[in-house]
């Protein structure tokens, strides 16, 4: 059964609504295992700015930071992420099958207008 309510789930959730954090997470999905300052690239915007994105997604455990000497490695953490698409994925299915109810509806009084039309 999926939680409605969790302190993960609500630290998820805070985390990916920010663009550079929602980008940040893309770019380890799509690249894995980054440095401190291969994440920072892409973006114009300071170290220190970047840090404090890095450390909120640490903190919302969606992600892994190893050190080795002064480079920081980070690595994406699936966990986090499949309680938030269970959650989503619950609403999705309410929506599609209200949706699919309401093109039935529709459907109907489009149909039912047809035949007043051929009369």
């Amino acid at each position: 059964m999926v939680k409605h309510y969790s302190q993960q789930l609500d630290r998820t959730f805070f985390a990916l609504s920010d663009p550079t954090r929602r980008a940040i997470i893309g770019n380890l999905a799509q690249k894995g295992q980054c440095t401190v300052l291969e994440l920072a690239k892409p973006f114009d915007m300071s170290l220190p700015a970047i840090s404090k994105h890095l450390k909120l997604l640490e903190s919302a455990n969606l992600v892994i930071r190893k050190k080795e000497g002064r480079v920081h490695y980070l690595t994406l953490c699936a966990n986090p992420m499949s309680e938030a698409n269970d959650w989503l994925s619950v609403y999705a299915r309410f929506w599609q099958n209200n949706l699919d109810s309401f093109d039935d509806y529709v459907r109907s009084l489009l149909d039912a207008n047809k035949l007043e039309e051929e009369k």
